[in-house]
This record gives C-alpha cells, structure tokens and sequence, in this order.
C-alpha cells in the first residue's frame, strides 16, 4: 500500500485504466466488422431473363453468378452438375442457342435473352431423349455423374456434325464431317468419365447417329 501511495495509485486505478485501455483496442476491429457488414449488404444485382428448357425465367442476381449456379442453386435445376468448376470436365455442359457450352465458365449475365436447355429439358423418365435412351440401352454411364453433361454434349456433338461443323480430326476441311467414331470420340474428347464408360458412349452416340443419317 505504500508502493501504491507513493506512486499516487491505488489497485482499484491500476485495474479501471487496463479495462479502458482493452475497450479502445477493440473499438478499430469492432469498425472494421460494422464496415465489412455494410460492405457486403450493398453487393449490387441485377435482373436477368433466359429461357429454359422452354420456360421463361427472371432472376436477380450478383452480376457474378455462373449460369452454372443460377441453374442450380436459383432455378433448382441439380441435373446440371458441378464438376471441377473450370471448364476442364464438361459435367457443367448445357445447350445454349443450340450450341454446347461449358456453363461454370460463363456468367449468367451474358445470357440475357437467350435460349437454355439444360438435361431436365431434353426428356422426361416417360419421354426419355433418343440419346438418353441409347445411353441407357449401352450402358453409358456407371456412377452416373458425368452422365447430364455428356449426354447434352452428345447431343450438340451430332448436332455439330450434322451442320458441317469442321474438327482437328477432319481430313479435308473443305468438306462434311462423317458420323465416324473416330469424330464423335474427338468432339466429346472435353467430357471426363472417371468411370471410363467411354466405349458405351460413343456406341451410344452411333446408334442415334445411324437412326439420324
């Protein structure tokens, strides 16, 4: 006590001046969480309108959003899967405007006005697609993930054919790709099966390819 006398505080001082001390450190962070909160209420949106497997559908969205996301997480469209989420897999494929395309790779805000069909819109389990029902007869998928986007990417790939699409596979340029496995197999070479049900596809591929010539 009379340490504390000479040097004119008391305990009571002592432990009042630490407390202080602990309130105005913290009130930066305590800033800086209010600022951060502020930060994300005001991320912008924006409207957004397609058409999916033939219905119209308006969104509001983070100008970021993928189309691979809107279809999943804001329509509920889960056939569309999301596989390595860097355009490297193809599970993500979907036909937009009649032409395939990668949908974790481009963002829902491009597509304003355009037309999407995703594995939902192809065919239902009473109705199935021709080439979801070759793919079911060939034994074309095993863990079936992969499946959506490789049978939208098969798809356009005949679609692509068909339309005289040129490949690096293509002998002669000037003239009409075939529906020759060897150019199915090059077309659909962007769709990873883990499961290695590649053999099945591409017989599955050339029996509606035959029914299509």
């Amino acid at each position: 006590m009379a340490a504390e006398a000479e040097l004119g505080m008391s305990r009571r001082t002592v432990l009042a001046s630490g407390a202080a001390t602990a309130v105005v450190a913290t009130a930066p962070a305590s800033a800086a969480a209010a600022q951060a909160t502020t930060a994300v209420k005001a991320v912008p949106t924006m409207p957004v309108s397609f058409e999916v497997n033939g219905q119209k559908r308006d969104l509001t969205l983070d100008p970021r959003t993928t189309l691979l996301d809107a279809l999943r997480e804001h329509l509920h469209l889960t056939g569309t899967k999301k596989g390595c989420d860097h355009g490297q897999c193809g599970a993500c494929t979907v036909i937009v405007n009649g032409v395939r395309i990668n949908s974790c790779l481009s963002l829902a805000a491009q597509h304003q006005g355009d037309t999407v069909t995703t594995i939902e819109g192809l065919g239902t389990p009473e109705k199935l697609h021709p080439m979801q029902a070759a793919f079911v007869r060939h034994d074309g998928y095993q863990c079936g993930y992969c499946t959506p986007g490789q049978i939208c990417s098969a798809v356009a790939v005949l679609d692509e054919i068909k339309r005289g699409v040129p490949s690096h596979v293509q002998a002669d340029l000037t003239g009409k790709p075939g529906f020759t496995n060897i150019e199915m197999r090059e077309r659909m070479s962007g769709n990873i099966c883990r499961c290695g049900a590649y053999s099945n596809i591409a017989e599955a591929m050339a029996e509606v390819a035959g029914a299509k010539a």
